[in-house]
């Protein structure tokens, strides 16, 4: 397969290494989670068995990080709205600018 620059392969091995992370992203659908979450999320973050590397990428919110690590996309979105981020910020912290500066590549950047 031939490789295309800034795409992640997501398949069963990266799935299954970066399982517990998932889990913890996709339980984010629940409000206790998620206000555990906002409490402790050291303590969650325990709970939910995460590595010290998926920790520290929890942390530090490394969006591309977390994907070139194998958390799945949908799911960090969710986490993105737990920390009060729009997919739109992501995108760009992702892409490595400024928000306005993504907004400006955007077909109708006045659309937010």
């Amino acid at each position: 397969m031939d490789e295309i620059g800034g795409t992640y392969v997501f398949d069963l091995r990266v799935s299954n290494k970066a399982l517990k992370l998932n889990r913890f992203f996709w339980n984010m659908i629940g409000a206790e989670w998620r206000e555990r979450y906002l409490q402790d999320a050291e303590s969650l973050m325990a709970e939910a068995g995460l590595n010290e590397f998926e920790k520290d990428l929890v942390r530090r919110l490394d969006w591309l990080g977390l994907v070139q690590y194998g958390a799945n996309f949908f799911v960090v979105e969710k986490f993105a709205r737990v920390v009060k981020m729009s997919n739109m910020h992501v995108y760009a912290i992702m892409r490595g600018e400024t928000y306005e500066d993504f907004l400006k590549t955007r077909r109708v950047p006045e659309m937010r």
